[in-house]
């Protein structure tokens, strides 16, 4: 026990507690004078739910070589691409989307469990094919491997979680050693592809890809002085929320815009609004401060794994935190496309914490048995020890 105390990462686990407190602040402010809910602290106690199962999912994880990992690399793929295609069938439909699966006490948002089931199976995968970085067939095989789950997501609709495994796929296979040919003609592809959903299937075959609401929220984005009553509401008075904040914020639960009930979603994907509003730019700098320590933590205990399958999976942590947080920071300020994705450890929804503490576990898991061999693991004889470099 000494030894796995003495090899944990302190600091990743300072900073996960600073931003899940943080969080419930913020939560709380948001919502304590909601007059929809019974109690002040109604969504604080349901964002606990997550903090709970979260926190016995890191602990745990953190106690269990990462290696094993790699012989369940399969059954964690079609486990994901199972629970995603039960989500179709029998999931239950909110505003139009099927992304839940109704269980008796909570709701599992399966898209949100399947972040975490593909990076166990993609890292098992590339780990698996280290041999084949130079083969073009290999790395279209793997673009197959993201492309089905993917599109599942898509499906439910889920744009924005479709385009966090695009980011996962990629961040992995920067790590995994992906040559920059490869890589190109991956990125023109997506281009092209991109080009033929939002311009020449609509206008030559009539075919709309995207939902009405998902067009809509990228013409807000291009233009987004176009419609200040309806699709561009959101952006429009987040930009007010933030901008009213100024330097040091008009105090904790003092947010105008928030408690006046002007801006939508201000619990969820627009939190960051609510937090520059009421703490201002000295809040946000610090809070980005703080992902950017989580952020750094977990490049290091990649490039610290001695195994290449560990690297993966921090790798792909690494993919989902970076591009949640700049996702979201991004479509509060108008410079990315509103797309309903979570700030990590801040926003409600106690799927999304507790996917994220497991992440956390994850990273715990590689930097804790990279430096030592408790149980004689890995260390004896990783199948997919490869140095990560």
């Amino acid at each position: 026990m000494r030894r796995y105390l003495a090899n944990l990462d302190w600091i990743l686990l300072a900073a996960t507690a600073a931003l899940v407190g943080f969080g419930l602040a913020m939560i709380y402010s948001a919502t304590h004078a909601d007059p929809n809910v019974t109690t002040p602290t109604q969504y604080v106690w349901a964002q606990s739910l997550g903090l709970i199962l979260g926190s016995i999912a890191l602990v745990a994880l953190s106690l269990i070589d990462f290696s094993w990992f790699s012989r369940l690399g399969r059954y964690f793929y079609w486990a994901n691409i199972g629970l995603l295609l039960l989500t179709l069938v029998i999931g239950s439909e909110r505003m139009g989307a099927k992304r839940w699966i109704a269980l008796p006490f909570f709701d599992v948002q399966t898209s949100e469990l399947g972040k975490v089931l593909l990076i166990l199976a993609l890292a098992a995968f590339l780990a698996e094919g280290v041999e084949l970085r130079g083969s073009l067939r290999f790395v279209l095989k793997a673009v197959m491997y993201v492309a089905l789950p993917a599109a599942l997501i898509f499906l439910q609709p889920d744009l924005g979680t479709a385009l966090i495994f695009a980011a996962i796929f990629v961040s992995m296979l920067l790590v995994w050693g992906i040559r920059w040919p490869h890589l190109a003609l991956l990125a023109g592809t997506a281009v092209v592809a991109t080009t033929l959903v939002l311009r020449v299937l609509p206008r030559t075959f009539g075919w709309e890809v995207l939902k009405p609401y998902q067009i809509q929220r990228l013409t807000v984005f291009l233009n987004p002085g176009q419609d200040t009553s309806g699709a561009a509401y959101q952006l429009s008075q987040s930009k007010i929320a933030v901008a009213s904040g100024m330097f040091t914020g008009q105090g904790f639960m003092q947010g105008t815009q928030t408690h006046l009930n002007y801006l939508p979603a201000h619990h969820t994907d627009f939190i960051f609004s609510v937090v520059a509003e009421e703490l201002g730019f000295v809040g946000a700098v610090i809070l980005l401060s703080v992902f950017l320590v989580v952020v750094w933590r977990a490049f290091r205990i990649a490039a610290a794994s001695k195994s290449l399958h560990g690297a993966l999976i921090a790798a792909g942590v690494v993919g989902v935190l970076v591009f949640q947080v700049f996702v979201n920071v991004g479509m509060t300020l108008g410079i990315m496309p509103i797309t309903g994705i979570p700030l990590p450890f801040i926003s409600f929804g106690s799927n999304s914490l507790m996917v994220f503490l497991i992440l956390v576990g994850l990273l715990q898991s590689v930097h804790v048995h990279s430096r030592t061999a408790l149980y004689g693991g890995r260390l004896k004889g990783d199948p997919y020890g490869q140095l990560a470099a």
